[in-house]
């Protein structure tokens, strides 16, 4: 039996996270089996690489290495975690996968969506997600949220430029993809944003 395999997407400061964080314990509440991983990361050579990445300490990496690191943490994320599971028929939730390549660094980092979709084609061996959640929300609120922010690292330190290209990157593919792509409206309260993601996510797992 094939699981579903669902990718929590959008831009830092959208609220992401914190909603995932409240869909998990959702889901423990109502006894509902899943795998919860995210990228860069969710294996222990993932991890690392992710701790490469973000580490405000290496301003100096070049963007195509950048671009390549995700993709070979994103490839160990597959083979060790998404496919295994999948395979048990399990429900895998990722936050973020290959969009937030395009994204970050086909268009904030300039190197082209086509070639950074090349090199995540070969990282991630055919798998692709069932349905992509995204939460969409203005640059201003992003902004706003991002300055209240206790700690930020290396990508979320760069400036409004790139933020900028990275929303508007977010903003084109979603207006391409097609029914698999799910938008939340992040500029809501918690509470609200909380609601409709956990509505979405029972009627994709038949819940």
């Amino acid at each position: 039996m094939k699981g579903k395999f669902i990718v929590f997407e959008g831009s830092d400061g959208s609220g992401k996270t914190t909603i995932l964080n409240n869909v998990r314990e959702y889901l423990d509440d109502n006894n509902i089996d899943y795998v919860l991983t995210r990228e860069p990361g969710g294996t222990k050579i993932s991890e690392g690489i992710r701790n490469v990445l973000l580490a405000n300490d290496k301003t100096e990496m070049s963007h195509r290495t950048e671009a390549l690191l995700f993709a070979a943490a994103r490839a160990q994320h597959v083979d060790e975690i998404i496919k295994p599971n999948l395979r048990k028929g399990r429900l895998v939730i990722s936050d973020r996968y290959v969009m937030s390549s395009l994204a970050y660094q086909g268009y904030g980092r300039e190197l082209g969506v086509d070639r950074v979709k090349a090199i995540n084609d070969f990282a991630i061996d055919g798998i692709k997600p069932d349905y992509t959640i995204f939460f969409n929300v203005d640059p201003i609120t992003v902004l706003d949220r991002k300055r209240k922010a206790v700690e930020a690292d290396r990508l979320e330190n760069e400036d409004e430029s790139y933020h900028t290209r990275v929303y508007e990157g977010y903003q084109e593919m979603i207006s391409q993809i097609d029914d698999r792509l799910i938008l939340i409206d992040a500029s809501k309260s918690i509470d609200e944003v909380t609601d409709a993601t956990i509505k979405k996510l029972l009627e994709i797992i038949g819940g």
